[in-house]
């Protein structure tokens, strides 16, 4: 069963926004804080963003604090991430998990950002 279904990404210009959504299934949503996390060809994962479960802290990349804002709504189990000044090296197939730290389940298929002229 999936449990999470990225979508929102696409090619956008340098400077450019989008903004991912992540559905979440077949879990207590509000039980985790959920994170989004993007991986490029030839580099490792790594942590985008986290928004905790309760409190609604936050914690994000030096690379992308104050560019992208992460978010989520409880009531629809979806968590977002809202890109803004995109730069090339943005460009990585974005994924959502649980957890504030650590991812907790399986991946589900990402969505892809590209920043391209």
């Amino acid at each position: 069963q999936d449990k999470f279904v990225e979508s929102g990404g696409g090619l956008v210009r340098p400077g450019g926004s989008l903004t991912l959504s992540c559905i979440a299934s077949g879990f207590s949503f509000t039980t985790y804080g959920m994170a989004w996390y993007r991986q490029s060809p030839g580099k490792e994962r790594e942590l985008v963003a986290a928004v905790a479960k309760a409190s609604g802290a936050t914690n994000y990349a030096d690379s992308v604090r104050g560019r992208f804002t992460i978010s989520r709504d409880n009531d629809k189990k979806t968590v977002y991430l809202q890109m803004t000044s995109l730069k090339p090296e943005d460009s990585a197939m974005y994924y959502c998990n649980a957890g504030f730290k650590n991812p907790v389940h399986s991946w589900g298929q990402g969505t892809q950002v590209t920043v391209s002229s």
